[in-house]
């Protein structure tokens, strides 16, 4: 299939952890938001068929055929063609989709199954985004593999308890197979400590592994128990909206975004453009 003239390829970075529960779609809506308030055009693919993500945002509602991502992947059309405008200046969306739950089975005798997004990605259009943050289900589904192959950089959240760090081996051990399989070559950008309390002994037990384990990979700034994350969706903003400059999660998560694009540069990428992005 042919889409036409191609421009420069988005940045692809996905949220990923094999065990739910654990901060994994918040961290893909405020990473992609401040991102955005970064002044890095990005888009929000949510490729979880509970439409988390998606449900956050207001969006300009698309006539004739669905844009979303169960219809991407269907009719494997380039991502900018499906792309929806949010509240958030400098940030679109790609909603799951009602279908997209059941999309594996539908793909599963599809040629090249496990490179439909990445040749989606590959092929966009004039008003691509610079990055495209990946919300994923917490199992191992085609979609997921497919986002993991097209992937060039992870972004993991870990929340501060014993059955995370299973998950964590688990996509460790998955990671590799889609690199020897596929020649995938999505690295880990970072680990996200989440539900961060210090007061607790687990905290300081699962932060004190990962730290030994993972060092400087491990984002400085933990995402810390906050109950304004929970509520913040249901009034269709994101925490940098919901929160006011001293607010916990915005502190938190402005860090994260500020760490994310330092690493980025580090690596030889300059989304978005000077000066730094601030989140007051």
């Amino acid at each position: 299939m042919s889409f036409g003239p191609a421009i420069r390829r988005p940045l692809v970075l996905a949220v990923a952890n094999q065990k739910g529960g654990v901060g994994k779609t918040t961290t893909a809506v405020n990473l992609a938001a401040g991102l955005a308030i970064a002044g890095v055009r990005t888009a929000l693919l949510d490729l979880d068929g509970q439409g988390s993500a998606s449900a956050t945002f207001r969006w300009e509602s698309s006539t004739g055929e669905p844009r979303d991502a169960a219809t991407m992947f269907a009719r494997e059309l380039p991502l900018t063609s499906v792309l929806l405008e949010t509240h958030v200046p400098g940030l679109s969306l790609v909603p799951a989709g009602d279908s997209l739950a059941g999309i594996d089975a539908k793909l599963a005798t599809s040629f090249g199954r496990e490179r439909i997004l990445a040749r989606c990605v590959a092929s966009v259009r004039e008003g691509a985004p610079e990055a495209v943050v990946i919300d994923t289900a917490p199992y191992l589904g085609l979609v997921t593999l497919n986002a993991l192959v097209a992937a060039d950089y992870l972004v993991v959240p870990v929340s501060c308890e014993y059955l995370p760090m299973l998950g964590l081996r688990l996509l460790h051990r998955t990671l590799e197979d889609v690199r020897r399989r596929y020649g995938a070559r999505a690295e880990v950008l970072g680990y996200l400590l989440t539900m961060y309390d210090r007061r607790e002994a687990i905290t300081v037990e699962v932060e004190g592994i990962l730290r030994r384990t993972f060092g400087d990979l491990v984002f400085p700034q933990p995402a810390r128990v906050d109950t304004r994350h929970k509520a913040s969706p249901s009034h269709k903003k994101t925490i940098f909206e919901f929160e006011g400059p001293s607010g916990r999660g915005r502190s938190d998560y402005a860090a994260l975004v500020e760490e994310v694009l330092r690493r980025l540069r580090q690596r030889g990428h300059h989304p978005g453009a000077p000066p730094p992005p601030s989140f007051g």
